[in-house]
């Protein structure tokens, strides 16, 4: 057990840590390394360049004459995806901190280093990027020391691309980092991190061994939900699962047990042994908080089932996605999803496509508000179809977040404006180091949810870094504004707003509209309303075809006669014909500057 390393690399996005992952399996000859980011190993994951799962593998390396056994989590660095940060860290005895030597510390640098500092990891500090002719290496290196309260000496430099300083990253690595603590004759206690769905052997779990042993063909349970396995498979996660005949204390691994419904294996689960099973779980993470809320429909109904299907497979690999069952008028039956960010919503959507086949609709992202009755009764509504009647709402409150934006003083100006145009409150703001500040705000998270974070990196020409956590529920003057085409509500399109923004919006939404939706025979009407008040309308214009073409010459009455009878056909047609809203025409209306 003393020759084990258990340790994680977090960092901001962007900043190398998947390029770094490659230098360190190439020198520990664990995989020859033939492209870039091995160990992005979902197609979605290599186009964009961003690394949205957790991957763990396992080197081997030889140190002063020993060999030491050492585990790699490759995390994400993107805020939607710090869940998985937080379950990574949970299976870590240390962290390589890496912080780009052209860009210093930013505020997912931050965050991240906080949650490693909560399980009490030992932080490495790496300053990648030394190679490149923008890097700032000795005012990089003042950041570290400000934020780590660490020696100069401790700071590794190093390279992702060029491979310099990766043999200090190892030689530190097992120098600085403490070996797993834990008692291998005690009962079986191993942390379930994560799990993947195979279509020939069922769920696959990947857990870390806290105290005990774990064999081939032994009788396991899940401690909290209390179902019972063989242990067909255990093994080690290299690029591809190794069996092994015995996962020890300390030992990041394996378990394939014919498990086939996702429902059985949770996140954060304990597994130990039927015969002696241990007295408590393990402390696990903390409950995910999602932050957005959409629905997905099906686009075919009969795809219900399925979709619900694909959605559990996706829990299993994304455990910070959730769902539950909720019905439509105009989309039907689908399912309200929790997501963490916008970017996280994307990428769900793109993978239920490309992995499960699923074609779906989503709706206007949304937050969860509070809505308090004149009796004093309080229900948590997270669509606004839910809504109830306007006379019956005494009040409505809506969650809040304090945010910290750090950014170059160039760009305080344009960032301030954007954050008083989404109802920011200043509350401080704090100078890092040279031209570097860090703005603290209050803001309604519904504000957020759309667009503020594409804005923000667009006005900072990409210099701010955002970071955000929940602070709680305030009153606030909120009108649902809906949308109707020809007189119906379309209640996907429906949103909660604020009241000063909505008669913008509504305008915003009806001209979008009028561009996306296309010409039918008859006329359709676009309105915004709020309640029985319409504040805004659009007219699309019939296609109508010109009956009067063969009537040349003659009396003007059999012109009239042609143009009273197609304005008849056209009134029927309005009366019994229906408006398809497209699939683009949800999705622009969350872009709609």
């Amino acid at each position: 057990m003393k020759n084990i390393r258990n340790f994680c690399i977090i960092a901001h996005i962007d900043h190398g840590k998947s390029t770094l992952a490659d230098r360190l399996l190439e020198y520990t000859n664990t995989i020859k390394v033939t492209e870039g980011q091995m160990l992005d190993d979902m197609d979605l994951e290599r186009e964009r360049g961003i690394t949205i799962k957790s991957h763990a593998i396992q080197m081997e390396y030889t140190y002063k004459g020993e060999k030491y056994v050492l585990n790699l989590i490759d995390t994400p660095g993107h805020v939607d995806f710090s869940y998985e940060v937080s379950r990574s860290i949970a299976a870590c005895e240390g962290a390589l901190l890496v912080v780009d030597a052209s860009q210093g510390v930013q505020a997912q640098t931050i965050s991240n280093l906080y949650m490693a500092l909560e399980h009490d990891l030992e932080i490495i500090p790496v300053m990648n990027k030394c190679d490149m002719a923008s890097a700032m290496p000795e005012e990089v290196e003042d950041e570290i020391i400000d934020l780590l309260g660490c020696k100069r000496e401790d700071i590794i430099r190093a390279s992702g691309k060029t491979g310099m300083g990766v043999e200090e990253i190892l030689q530190a690595v097992v120098e600085r980092i403490p070996h797993p603590t834990g008692d291998e004759d005690a009962p079986l206690q191993a942390l379930i991190f994560d799990s993947v769905f195979n279509s020939f052997r069922g769920i696959i779990a990947y857990f870390k061994v806290v105290n005990g042993v774990i064999r081939t063909g032994d009788k396991v349970k899940f401690f909290n939900t209390g179902k019972e396995y063989d242990a067909d498979e255990v093994g080690v996660l290299k690029m591809d699962m190794m069996p092994r005949k015995e996962l020890r204390t300390g030992d990041v691994g394996y378990i394939i047990s014919g498990i086939k419904t996702s429902r059985e294996v949770k996140v954060g689960d304990t597994i130990t042994h039927i015969a002696r099973p241990c007295e408590k779980a393990i402390e696990g993470f903390e409950e995910v908080k999602p932050m957005v809320f959409a629905g997905v429909y099906p686009i075919e109904a009969e795809d219900y089932e399925n979709l619900r299907a694909s959605l559990e497979k996706l829990q299993l690999n994304d455990a910070s996605l959730t769902f539950q069952p909720e019905s439509s008028l105009a989309l039907g039956f689908g399912f309200r999803c929790g997501f963490l960010g916008l970017l996280h919503m994307e990428i769900v959507q793109e993978r239920l496509d490309r992995e499960f086949d699923m074609n779906v609709i989503t709706t206007v992202p949304n937050v969860s508000y509070m809505i308090y009755d004149k009796q004093g009764g309080v229900q948590e509504v997270h669509n606004p179809g839910g809504m109830p009647d306007p006379t019956l709402i005494d009040h409505i409150e809506e969650p809040y977040i304090d945010a910290s934006i750090i950014t170059t003083t160039d760009y305080i100006g344009p960032i301030m404006t954007l954050c008083l145009g989404k109802r920011g409150e200043l509350v401080r703001q704090d100078y890092i180091s040279g031209n570097r500040v860090e703005l603290h705000y209050k803001m309604p998270l519904g504000e957020i949810v759309i667009d503020f974070y594409d804005k923000l990196k667009s006005i900072s020409k990409g210099y701010a870094s955002f970071d955000y956590h929940q602070s709680g529920f305030r009153p606030s003057k909120l009108v649902k504004l809906d949308i109707l085409l020809n007189g119906e509500s379309v209640d996907a399109l429906s949103t909660l707003t604020h009241f000063d923004n909505a008669y913008d919006l509504g305008r915003r939404m009806c001209e979008k509209l009028k561009e996306l939706i296309p010409r039918q025979q008859f006329e359709i009407a676009i309105q915004a309303a709020i309640g029985a008040k319409i504040i805004a309308r659009e007219t699309i214009k019939a296609v109508r075809k010109d009956v009067t073409a063969k009537c040349y010459g003659g009396d003007v009455s059999r012109k009239r006669k042609l143009l009273e009878k197609q304005k008849k056909g056209k009134k029927r047609m309005k009366q019994i014909g229906t408006v398809e809203v497209p699939q683009k025409a949800f999705l622009a209306v969350l872009k709609l500057d």
